[in-house]
């Protein structure tokens, strides 16, 4: 097997094999601790930027099949794995997980501890790395990572997201048999949705739910998306630092109060920014399917998925403009916010399960009602 090498910016190596493309790319090295739903994490948006290290520790094994891409390519930079699979073994797989990695140019490395690195991420945060399977100079990879740009000021969401006005009418499709799902009888509500990085299972859901919706650029305009004659407004997920993005929060801003508003993610941290509060960076973030949040109103515990690496700050939050609805129980950060007098709200967590469990679907049922009480 061919060599691969993951350096990170404090000197710390990783040697291993090589899976993927044989070629060299570098970002903010993350872990998620998620038990299966490998696809849908190389293919989110979000993690733009970003090498991700698994920590379940056989990951390939049921190879990659088109309906479980989160959107059109994988966007990670490189994948550390303990254990990699070559062989697939599923009656879904199109293609092994390797060739799929390897179609797009991203490079794997297996056979290293991922205990230790993330044990070692844990306890001095996330940091810039570079993965190579294309030198083996320890010490050319560590100058590397240290010259990467920091995730903290970077606007990766207009990178990702959509150029052009599209419609997705696409439902959720069950995978087996035994999955039950229950589609929308009819297209009743029309919903816009930006994308800053949008994962193609919140669209479903949306179409689930009854929703015919418009994606539009992360940039466009507020009179440009009360033009579509919206019911409701929807803000996707994505990458990078929410801070950057204050125009884009200055023209979600102007649509508080027009239309019912439901943001997830970034989409939660842009509606932080728009009710005037601010957002910080997080040691290691949160990335995995096994997250508990606590629902304040009704007091009840939910196992969420979620994938961040910023937060908004609580105190930065004015109080007559909204309430914290939602707090994480591993750190007390903030997981969701509701405006206090217009029909908007957000959270930080992924509630359409891709992968994930499905606590919080119950979301997109509030999102129709908001829009069946207000949005005509």
């Amino acid at each position: 097997m061919h060599p691969a090498i993951l350096a990170l910016e404090d000197g710390t190596v990783f040697e291993g094999r090589a899976f993927g493309a044989l070629t060299e790319r570098s970002g903010e090295v993350v872990f998620n601790t998620s038990l299966t739903g490998y696809q849908e994490i190389f293919t989110d948006p979000s993690y733009s930027g970003q090498i991700v290290v698994l920590t379940y520790p056989q990951i390939g094994n049921y190879g990659a099949t088109d309906d479980d891409c989160e959107s059109a390519r994988p966007f990670i930079e490189g994948l550390a794995v303990r254990d990699f699979s070559p062989i697939d073994s599923s009656w879904r797989s199109d293609q092994a997980a390797d060739e799929f990695l390897k179609l797009h140019s991203i490079p794997i490395i297996d056979s290293i501890d991922t205990r230790k690195l993330v044990r070692h991420l844990r306890t001095r945060g996330v940091m810039r790395g570079v993965l190579s399977s294309i030198t083996t100079d320890v010490k050319l990879l560590i100058d590397k990572a240290k010259s990467i740009p920091s995730m903290a000021g970077l606007d990766l969401a207009t990178r990702v997201s959509t150029s052009n006005v599209y419609k997705w009418d696409a439902p959720v499709d069950p995978c087996s048999p035994s999955q039950r799902i229950k589609n929308a009888a009819e297209l009743a509500h029309h919903v816009v949705a930006f994308d800053f990085g949008i994962k193609r299972n919140i669209l479903r859901r949306l179409v689930s739910s009854g929703c015919r919706v418009t994606v539009v650029p992360a940039g466009t305009k507020a009179e440009d998306v009360l033009s579509l004659n919206p019911d409701g407004i929807f803000l996707s997920n994505g990458p990078g630092d929410p801070e950057p993005l204050e125009a884009q929060a200055a023209e979600v801003r102007k649509l508080i109060g027009k239309k019912p508003i439901f943001g997830i993610c970034l989409g939660h941290q842009i509606l932080g920014l728009a009710f005037g509060g601010k957002t910080y960076k997080l040691k290691f973030g949160h990335r995995g399917g096994n997250h508990p949040v606590l629902n304040r109103k009704t007091n009840k515990v939910e196992i969420t998925a979620q994938n961040h690496g910023f937060a908004v700050d609580p105190d930065s939050i004015p109080d007559s403009v909204a309430e914290i609805t939602h707090i994480n129980l591993n750190d007390n950060t903030v997981e969701g916010l509701r405006h206090r007098s217009e029909p908007v709200f957000c959270v930080q967590y992924h509630p359409e399960a891709a992968p994930g469990p499905h606590d919080s679907l119950y979301l997109f049922d509030d999102f129709i009602r908001l829009i069946q009480e207000h949005g005509k």
